[in-house]
């Protein structure tokens, strides 16, 4: 399945603080909070400088999209993100992380995943023509971070993107990106094997465990009609 998040449908959250707020593009397990993710991809606005809210088991990526430059500090280490084209960082959610805004607030990309349960792949492309997209994650995310509009299409499917969009892929299919100049951020999502073996054996018990609920009951002298 795929779909497509159009960035002008984005509801703007404010962060406690008053320092930002958060656009949620994708999040998962359906139905899931910003307090029991296994994945989470945002769009933030950083007003003004201040500290970062921390997840205890999270894996975080961020990555500048718009505005002027931003220092993090990250447990006392400094970087200093200027830049759609190369501007990343990944760090523990744990970290204690303050943020120095440069010249006007900033648009930052986001990705969370919980460490015990999947784990996360950040890259960019720059698409000039066309070019052949295979997702490679379990669950794939394409955001257009920069140009006027991205074309993605397939044999079935056909899909346009204004700046800011995204659109979630599953694996499977081979896709086309069409753009005359644009960069893209493509995340690709991954189950940890514990966690898979821990769904599949959680699956099977409840399964035996409706089995043997239904040979009981029809073992029951009252089953019969």
């Amino acid at each position: 399945m795929t779909t497509l998040i159009p960035f002008a449908a984005l509801a703007s959250v404010p962060w406690k603080n008053g320092a930002g707020s958060t656009m949620e593009l994708a999040i998962g397990p359906p139905g899931a909070t910003v307090h029991d993710f296994d994945w989470r991809v945002s769009l933030a606005t950083i007003s003004h400088s201040g500290p970062f809210s921390q997840f205890a088991g999270v894996e975080r990526t961020l990555a500048l999209v718009e505005g002027g430059a931003l220092t993090l500090d990250v447990d006392g280490t400094r970087h200093v993100l200027q830049g759609v084209d190369d501007s990343t960082i990944a760090f523990d959610g744990q970290a204690a992380v303050n943020a120095t805004v440069h010249g006007g607030p900033t648009l930052d990309f986001n990705v969370m995943t919980r460490r015990a349960t999947c784990q996360h792949k950040f890259g960019r492309r720059r698409i000039m023509g066309s070019a052949a997209f295979a997702p490679a994650g379990q669950r794939s995310l394409v955001f257009l971070a920069s140009g006027e509009g991205l074309t993605v299409s397939s044999d079935d499917e056909r899909i346009g993107l204004v700046r800011f969009d995204a659109v979630v892929f599953e694996p499977g299919t081979l896709w086309t990106l069409e753009a005359l100049d644009a960069t893209v951020f493509i995340v690709d999502l991954y189950a940890r094997p514990e966690a898979q073996q821990a769904a599949q054996q959680a699956a099977q018990q409840a399964a035996q465990q409706a089995a043997q609920q239904a040979a009981q009951q029809a073992a029951r002298p009252d089953a019969a009609a």
